[in-house]
């Protein structure tokens, strides 16, 4: 069974004869939004698109957090005069393009557009909608009032001890408008007395002011590990999932667990903890400048495929993405056999079984996918870039038949993809130049290497249907029949004479592919 599938029984198990489920994630909207990001969006995203598969109604909520203070400045940014907005709540901080309505707004759009590219439409609250509303004042309360109960479950879940009179609320400074800056000195049940230190955190510097406010409607925030038990409160959260940092023993999660249990008595909501997304081994991190953009990434593969390369793994396995190294090939064609699986109607093992559910469920338009032909992606990487190739007759070669207005499309959208794939982030191996003469690798090819084109060159010139398998056939029977020649020292050969270097495609595709007389006549040169 499909990992979503196991996740929404077991949800269901969870909670007998519940109907409605809200199922939660958030962003801080601090800077670009890296990829990573997306994989929490798919996640919670598609547990509830099952959930509603199965009868029940499933809400995703994807809150953009725009009250957190401004700790980080982006690259982009540096030396632009937003440094005098570092501590204040994002949703103040001015919008970098002078359009948007605030900073949070600005990175939210370019995320929320890809969100909706890859089929998912949440609702999408902003935080300081539930702060300025009131919604957030009881656990506002509850942060002043409990501080010391909450200073003990730091202590005894995670270790942290925090100050005496240590408070997990911050105050909006009235005179400067920053909040990472502020301290608690006291509460009287109506008004919080607070001081704006100059040098309480190195990413802002607070105005020295002291004041007395309400901490109300607005005027406040919530330090994360005690606002993430308030918010599965305030928006009734069902299920939350979240990065495994946050899992980890003594982390977020159990704070906001013990948070729920002893102070607030609420529930906890069915948690579903993930790995990271990797690029290069490497955790996303936009703070750290480690990864590429949503945008970016999302500029490079079609929104199916990123869909596709999101819920392949389990939300326990990490995912492994390097767009400067095989994963893109490989990633098509795993959607490609996915794709095979699910319009086969021969019987299948629980894996295929499973592939074909991930191909139904990395659809982004919420219809039934159509059949059509999906030519693979490394082979359209090497016809685009060999001039002498057309396309369209190269690929209609590789079906068999004519192509379909749907295969036209498919065509059309791959091409694109690979173009744009080859010009930034393709290794050398996926750069071919065809060597229309020959070439000065030629030069080193050994007695044995000539004998076997020589060899080739008679065979091939026999075949009646230049065909890619049979084109293949052919080099394997030669290299079985005469034991002085190796696979490796061969197809070495072949990409030699006919690229300039010792790799390539699929051999007996790639000779497919060009003039039957062009190939014949390179092997007999040597």
């Amino acid at each position: 069974m499909f990992w979503v599938d196991e996740i929404v029984d077991q949800i269901i198990e969870t909670y007998p004869g519940k109907e409605e489920f809200v199922v939660r994630d958030e962003k801080t909207l601090s800077g670009p939004v890296h990829v990573g990001s997306l994989r929490g969006v798919v996640i919670h995203g598609i547990i509830a698109q099952v959930l509603n598969e199965r009868g029940k109604k499933g809400r995703f909520v994807f809150e953009f957090n725009d009250f957190d203070p401004m700790d980080g400045m982006p690259s982009e940014l540096e030396g632009k005069g937003f440094d005098e907005h570092m501590g204040k709540p994002l949703y103040t901080v001015p919008s970098p393009d002078g359009k948007a309505e605030n900073f949070a707004e600005y990175y939210g759009d370019v995320f929320y557009n890809v969100i909706k590219e890859i089929g998912f439409d949440p609702e999408i609250p902003r935080a300081k909608k539930a702060y300025l509303s009131g919604k957030m004042n009881d656990w506002i309360k509850i942060g002043l009032t409990k501080n010391n109960e909450i200073r003990e479950i730091y202590k005894r879940i995670s270790g942290s001890e925090k100050p005496e009179h240590w408070s997990p609320v911050s105050i909006v400074c009235e005179q400067c408008g920053k909040i990472g800056s502020t301290d608690v000195i006291s509460f009287d049940g109506e008004k919080v007395k607070y001081v704006c230190k100059k040098y309480k955190v190195k990413w802002a510097v607070g105005c020295e002011h002291e004041g007395e406010v309400s901490p109300f409607d607005g005027n406040a925030k919530l330090t994360w590990k005690v606002e993430w038990p308030a918010k599965w409160d305030v928006y009734d959260v069902t299920i939350e999932g979240s990065g495994k940092d946050h899992n980890a023993a003594g982390g977020s999660h159990d704070i906001g667990e013990a948070i729920c249990g002893e102070i607030s008595k609420t529930d906890v909501p069915f948690n579903v903890p993930y790995e990271f997304f990797l690029i290069g081994g490497k955790k996303m991190s936009a703070s750290k400048g480690v990864g590429q953009s949503v945008r970016d990434i999302a500029d490079l593969i079609p929104p199916e495929m990123l869909r596709f390369l999101m819920l392949q793994k389990k939300p326990n396995q990490p995912i492994e993405f390097d767009p400067e190294g095989d994963t893109i090939p490989r990633l098509f064609d795993t959607h490609d056999r996915a794709a095979q699986l699910y319009f086969s109607d021969e019987e299948k093992d629980t894996m295929q079984t499973d592939l074909a559910r991930l191909y139904e469920l990395s659809q982004t338009t919420g219809e039934s996918p159509k059949g059509r032909f999906l030519p693979r992606f490394g082979q359209l990487v090497f016809i685009i870039q060999i001039p002498r190739l057309d396309v369209n007759e190269a690929v209609e070669k590789m079906k068999g038949f004519a192509l379909t207005d749907e295969d036209k499309k498919e065509l059309e959208l791959r091409v694109e993809y690979a173009r744009k794939w080859i010009e930034s982030y393709a290794p050398d191996k996926y750069r071919y130049q065809l060597q229309e003469t020959l070439p000065e690798a030629a030069k080193e090819l050994t007695d044995i290497q000539k004998n076997f084109a020589t060899s080739l060159a008679e065979q091939l010139g026999g075949l009646d249907a230049w065909e890619g398998e049979k084109i293949h056939g052919h080099i394997h029977e030669l290299v079985k029949e005469n034991e002085d020649f190796t696979p490796k020292e061969c197809f070495a050969a072949i990409y030699k004479l006919f690229l300039g270097k010792d790799f390539g495609p699929q051999a007996g595709w790639f000779l497919s592919a060009l003039d039957k007389e062009f190939v014949i006549e390179r092997l007999r040169e040597v």
